[in-house]
């Protein structure tokens, strides 16, 4: 995957600085064309020298440093790059990048580039999980922005935990997987439904539900990413949406969101439906504010239209998938609920575990495709869950078309 492309390594000024050499010969060694960017920092760890050797390429080390008149240096090295990789990212230039700022060689070219950037962060376990850190992370991850997360072990600093960039081997690896799967879903016209519904009581009460709406909105974000049109129709949720391939439709009620997929449906290739609708809603709407009352309240509910059976319903080649968030027997119900609703896969979460379920940022699930074959996708995040998620539907829509293929029947 690396042969022949032009690498933009960017290195900060952490003691991982000396992993980066060892990433640069190895990406040279595949093939790759590889240019070095050092802070001022990092040159106190390792010596530009060093990269030089390795890459056989000048190390750039200032912005003001215009070795040829007839070029801008930052500029041309930004458009210059296929592929960037950050390693390691310091807590400062994970900071910059997510402030806008561009105050040295590096930290410029980063905001220039147009290329894909892999950041792998490399710091003290509780400077990775403080939050100024972690909103900056996640703020990167809506920008498109892909994150190849550290692992955990002693550090340099003396303490154990999450915080060592991951090694070099490790790095290409998932580069080169992502590449493979860069346009995945390229031409795919998907939809997806994404967070809970409100159910109206009166102008000031509602029932809802404890989805947040990130499974759903990571599952769009990787769709776009994988080079698909995505339609996403969003509950009422605090989220937004960057990528310019997703088209969001807001919706309120189930009642809404049973109307926007349905409208939405037909033309559509891929169609996930992992929104938290509720089953039932008052029957009667009270339309000025309901006063407090002496004893209790007895609300009299109905049943909402089921969306995803809806849709199964009126399936012609779409691949169905739906959500089952269960707290017993989760694989029990969801085998059922695929078979009730004729999906085409499902994913089932044991929402009371640890690390899985509604407001998270982390999930835990099973996927269960219509011939019973099982994967099960581990403790990941959302966004690495949701690209897990869309490879095996893609899997599965190729070994259909091979098995309907006419040299196969």
């Amino acid at each position: 995957m690396m042969k022949n492309k032009k690498v933009l390594l960017g290195v900060t000024g952490g003691i991982a600085a000396y992993k980066a050499c060892a990433l640069t010969s190895k990406l040279v060694q595949q093939g790759a064309d590889v240019r070095v960017v050092m802070t001022e920092n990092a040159t106190r760890f390792v010596s530009p020298l060093t990269f030089q050797a390795l890459s056989r390429n000048h190390v750039y080390t200032d912005t003001f440093e215009e070795k040829d008149p007839k070029y801008i240096s930052h500029i041309d090295t930004a458009d210059w790059a296929d592929i960037v990789i950050l390693a390691p990212a310091t807590a400062n230039m994970i900071g910059k990048i997510a402030s806008g700022i561009a105050d040295d060689m590096l930290s410029t070219l980063l905001l220039a580039t147009t290329a894909p950037v892999y950041v792998a962060p490399a710091m003290n376990v509780n400077m990775y999980s403080h939050p100024g850190v972690m909103n900056n992370m996640k703020k990167l991850e809506q920008w498109g922005y892909h994150f190849i997360e550290p692992g955990s072990g002693y550090l340099a600093c003396g303490w154990i935990g999450k915080g060592r960039l991951e090694e070099p081997e490790t790095i290409i690896a998932t580069i080169n997987e992502h590449i493979g799967t860069d346009q995945l879903l390229a031409g795919k016209q998907v939809l997806i439904t994404a967070g809970p519904t409100r159910e109206i009581i009166d102008p000031v009460r509602f029932f809802t539900n404890r989805s947040s709406g990130k499974m759903g909105f990571a599952l769009a974000e990787a769709a776009a990413r994988y080079g698909a049109d995505v339609t996403l129709v969003a509950g009422p949720v605090h989220l937004e949406t960057s990528h310019p391939n997703i088209r969001r439709i807001n919706v309120i009620s189930a009642a809404d969101m049973y109307e926007a997929a349905v409208a939405n449906f037909q033309d559509k290739d891929i169609v996930i439906k992992s929104a938290a609708v509720a089953d039932y809603r008052p029957k009667h709407v009270h339309h000025q504010k309901m006063k407090k009352q002496p004893g209790n309240l007895s609300i009299e509910m109905e049943r909402t239209t089921d969306i995803l059976a809806a849709l199964g319903e009126r399936k012609t080649s779409q691949y169905l998938v739906g959500f089952a968030a269960e707290t017993d027997k989760p694989l029990e119900y969801g085998k059922e609920k695929l078979k009730k609703k004729r999906l085409d896969a499902i994913v089932i979460n044991n929402v009371g575990t640890e690390g899985a379920g509604f407001e998270g940022d982390t999930n835990i699930a099973t996927y269960l495709n219509k011939k019973w074959h099982q994967d099960e996708i581990g403790l990941a995040s959302k966004r690495e869950v949701a690209e897990r998620i869309l490879r095996l539907i893609d899997r599965d829509i190729k070994d259909e078309n091979r098995e309907n293929s006419p040299s196969n029947r």
